[in-house]
């Protein structure tokens, strides 16, 4: 038998060091990873539009027919039945409306993309975050969708937007997208771990909607709060509501009369006016800007709150 000595023996294989768990990667990393997978992205938003639509006979229509009926729904119960002094109710309702279901739509689908495609998170690795931004993609296809409906409704009631403030519309769609975007995101992660979040999400939007100047104008509310104003604007989706009437919409003045008792221009009696009145284009403008800085500041702690999340998605499925 050899006698095999410490000097001749193989040295044993080095022990691999125990490595740190990776950092997790930033906003820009993030981005970058989607980007690289964009094309996934693009099939997972045709995917949702297919499902949703899926052995429907109109399909695609039915985006068509839900703002089609509030136009003429609203318009005959507001202006004709309640007499709502709103001129061309169901554009000003349209007007506001389109935004809103984009947000809604948004955030619904957002919140119930990582729990509702389960399988997929379970077998193969892609940035997470796709998941909901693709259920914001179809939002934004039924969006445009919507939007043609009322542009052939403008069309068709020779109603004329404020082309001299159209620069402030895809300003405030940006804001819009940020922010349901910044939102979206963190709902898909904490509703892997509480499922009551999209039930929540539904009675938080049905109140949500009645508090941002969808149905009634805003100086409406305004007026009543006098100094207090202010207090509406931070609810993030008045600015963008707003900004969207002002231009599609594009609200008459009321006329003014001079007062004999005090020497002042006032509103004639009897005219309500619908948006801030003398407030120009830049008003809106200021306001929909700090939706942007607040929202891009809300992405942010979206992206830190799914990382934290994200590692345990498979599992908790």
């Amino acid at each position: 038998m050899t006698d095999i000595s410490p000097e001749s023996a193989a040295a044993p294989p080095e022990q691999p060091r125990a490595t740190e768990i990776s950092e997790r990667p930033g906003p820009l990393k993030r981005a970058a990873n989607v980007w690289a997978y964009r094309e996934l992205l693009v099939n997972l938003t045709k995917k949702d539009l297919k499902v949703r639509y899926k052995d429907s006979v109109l399909g695609f229509m039915w985006s068509l027919l839900n703002p089609i009926l509030y136009l003429v729904i609203f318009s005959l119960v507001f202006a004709e039945i309640l007499r709502v002094q709103i001129p061309n109710f169901g554009v000003f309702l349209l007007s506001g409306l389109l935004a809103w279901n984009f947000f809604a739509g948004g955030l619904n689908g957002g919140a119930a993309s990582i729990v509702g495609n389960a399988s997929l998170v379970q077998k193969v690795w892609f940035p997470r975050e796709i998941l909901p931004l693709a259920a914001i993609g179809s939002a934004l296809v039924h969006f445009v969708l919507q939007f043609m409906v009322l542009a052939v409704a403008l069309l068709v009631l020779w109603h004329e937007p404020d082309w001299s403030s159209l620069i402030a519309l895809p300003v405030a769609m940006l804001a819009l997208l940020l922010l349901s975007v910044s939102l979206g995101i963190a709902l898909a992660a904490v509703n892997v771990y509480l499922r009551d979040t999209q039930h929540l999400l539904e009675l938080a939007l049905l109140a949500w909607f009645w508090l941002s100047a969808i149905v009634y104008n805003y100086e409406l509310v305004a007026q009543r709060l006098g100094d207090k104003a202010w207090l509406m604007l931070l609810n993030p989706m008045i600015p963008v509501v707003t900004t969207f009437q002002r231009v599609i919409y594009n609200p008459p003045d009321c006329p003014t009369e001079l007062d004999p008792a005090t020497g002042h221009e006032v509103i004639v009696e009897g005219c309500s006016q619908i948006l801030a009145p003398g407030a120009d284009i830049w008003w809106y403008l200021r306001n929909v800007s700090f939706v942007i800085a607040g929202s891009v500041i809300l992405l942010l702690v979206s992206l830190w709150i799914f990382g934290r999340l994200e590692d345990d998605f498979a599992e908790e499925i």
